[in-house]
């Protein structure tokens, strides 16, 4: 394998659970890990490169001692921050996963300026414009993990309502990663058979309701943490797209820059990702309805992006 190294930051249970499934996979030949607890990141690059060797992975994982170790990343992955407690709403997290994101992109900045930045950090719309707005680095150079989420919980509730598909469940969400999310159910298929075909208007509109709902369900089921395992695979998917030049579309949050009509304000829309990181941005054709759906999405990202105008970047 030629060599492609991956920088993880933030090794809680979204990155070590994107480090062990990029390991286990053999998605990339290194990968560095870098947290401010020192000894539990030596503990996870030690675990998941005994557990990358077991599956006869030439991955090698190490924790990184100082930014430095994060130069030749071509993807770093951020999931830096302070997670979604029960009753927090993804407002609360705005200014203090803010100041932890500009401390995380200082090395990068320095270390590492030509990776593809890979934000999971909530609330995550809001971080990568943070991101963007704070290094400088073009908006096809730092993408956010978001709709690949979003879809998949919604094909699940789609499976868990028909009881049939499994695997063959295509579904689309757009707009922030929130509870203002578009769930898209005429470009969701299963084997290539539309939604609405399937289902009921009822169970459908229950379908994008507990997709909504997806992420705060388990956050008040563990009561003391967010969902990882379906994070990280997620993220594992943009990795392996933009490091092997795949050119897979997933649906992810931009800078939109026209698109949609829209302008200086992150939203999560269908893109190809490739080794370029942003290659292309796919504009579907919204009904009415979608449409105002979206504009509600995009409004409430805005009101978090003033915030940081306001109070942040100043």
């Amino acid at each position: 394998m030629e060599n492609k190294k991956v920088g993880i930051i933030g090794v809680g249970n979204v990155g070590s659970t994107l480090a062990y499934s990029l390991a286990s996979k053999g998605i990339c030949s290194s990968i560095v890990l870098k947290d401010i607890r020192e000894n539990i990141v030596q503990a996870m690059a030690l675990d998941i490169s005994q557990a990358a060797n077991s599956e006869s992975s030439h991955t090698k994982v190490s924790a990184a001692k100082s930014g430095e170790d994060l130069k030749d990343c071509e993807v770093i992955v951020i999931t830096a921050g302070i997670p979604r407690k029960p009753g927090m709403s993804r407002d609360d997290l705005l200014l203090t996963n803010a100041k932890i994101m500009t401390s995380v992109l200082e090395d990068i900045k320095k270390y590492a300026p030509n990776s593809k930045l890979i934000i999971v950090s909530n609330p995550l719309d809001a971080m990568v414009y943070t991101a963007i707005k704070s290094t400088g680095f073009p908006r096809e150079q730092v993408i956010g993990m978001a709709g690949i989420l979003d879809s998949a919980r919604m094909a699940h509730f789609v499976y868990e309502k028909l009881g049939y598909g499994a695997g063959q469940i295509e579904c689309s969400v757009m707009g922030g990663h929130g509870d203002d999310m578009v769930p898209l159910p005429n470009y969701s298929t299963v084997a290539g058979v539309n939604l609405s075909t399937l289902l009921s208007s009822d169970d459908i509109e229950d379908i994008v309701t507990k997709t909504k709902n997806g992420g705060l369900q388990i956050v008040k089921l563990l009561e003391t943490g967010s969902a990882y395992y379906a994070p990280a695979h997620s993220t594992s998917l943009m990795v392996e797209s933009i490091l092997h030049n795949k050119k897979k579309i997933y649906p992810c949050s931009v800078m939109l820059d026209g698109e949609y009509g829209y302008e200086n304000v992150v939203g999560g829309v269908p893109v190809m990702l490739g080794s370029n990181g942003v290659e292309k941005i796919m504009e579907l054709k919204l009904d009415a309805t979608q449409k105002d759906l979206f504009k509600n999405s995009i409004n409430s990202v805005k009101e978090l992006i003033n915030t940081l105008d306001e109070k942040f970047f100043v």
